[in-house]
């Protein structure tokens, strides 16, 4: 059960968590607006999958970057699903691969590249969506950003700074759009998705498999279905008093995180927070 309007919008909602996330909240009822930028293919597919367990879904192309094609995929929302938006995942997400230490390549454009998906689009989408969800009675938000925001790591500092900035902006929120409309982050951890395997030979992902798991409490790679799971949770009528909260999903990586200074961004450990899901 959900409160509020019965569409929810998932940018970046073609591949990976993304993907994952449309089905789940397809599943679990609600009418979905699968998002992208580029992977058109991708998120016509997943609005099929949609679709097929009985509730409407269409895929929209908007950068979330632009404030105008904010505003625009949110009435095009409302007037393709005919419900303004209730649940809102900020899944897109852009980033470059630089070690940490090599301080010459990050330029300042590539920190507003970074900012302008992870933190500002997150930002100008839900303002976008806000009044939808108001004038039903409520709403819920679900950022998506990464243990590389809160411990530091992932696949550029500016990639960690981007996502601890939106872990800052979720309390932000939760507190000024409340009691209406509630605001959570999730960070996971490393995830098993497409997106590494397209990137890596069959034997360097096995192998990153194996260093990421092997150092894990739970020993155990998390899937995107991981992911969707506590989002849908944190959207749904269960969670109605939860906000500002932010969910780690990690298999228990972040129990090292605090001490540990492997995430440098030398190692495969570097990588593993890394995610470009802008779709």
């Amino acid at each position: 059960m959900f409160v509020g309007g019965r569409v929810a919008v998932v940018t970046g909602g073609g591949t990976g968590i993304g993907r994952a996330t449309s089905l789940s909240l397809a599943a679990a009822g609600l009418d979905v607006v699968v998002n992208y930028r580029v992977s058109r293919d991708e998120a016509e597919d997943t609005a099929r999958e949609c679709r097929a367990r009985g509730v409407s879904a269409v895929a929209i192309a908007a950068d979330v970057g632009d404030d105008k094609d904010c505003r625009r995929l949110a009435a095009e929302a409302a007037r393709e699903l005919g419900a303004g938006v209730g649940v809102l995942v900020n899944n897109a997400a852009a980033t470059k691969f630089v070690p940490h230490a090599q301080l010459d390549g990050l330029s300042g454009e590539d920190f507003a590249d970074i900012y302008r998906t992870n933190v500002i689009g997150a930002y100008q989408m839900i303002r976008a969506v806000a009044p939808d969800m108001r004038a039903a009675g409520g709403g819920a938000v679900v950022n998506v950003a990464s243990i590389a925001g809160l411990f530091g790591g992932g696949s550029s500092a500016a990639y960690g700074a981007s996502k601890a900035a939106l872990v800052n902006l979720t309390r932000t929120l939760a507190r000024a759009l409340g009691p209406e409309i509630r605001v959570n982050v999730v960070c996971p951890g490393f995830v098993g998705t497409r997106w590494y395997q397209d990137r890596l030979t069959p034997e360097d992902y096995t192998t990153t498999v194996r260093q990421v798991t092997d150092d894990l409490p739970l020993q155990r790679v998390t899937t995107s279905d991981d992911i969707a799971a506590g989002i849908t949770f944190l959207c749904s009528a269960g969670a109605a008093s939860i906000t500002g909260e932010t969910l780690i999903i990690d298999a228990g990586a972040h129990l090292e995180q605090a001490t540990s200074r492997r995430n440098t961004g030398k190692t495969v450990q570097g990588v593993t927070h890394a995610r470009n899901s802008d779709g």
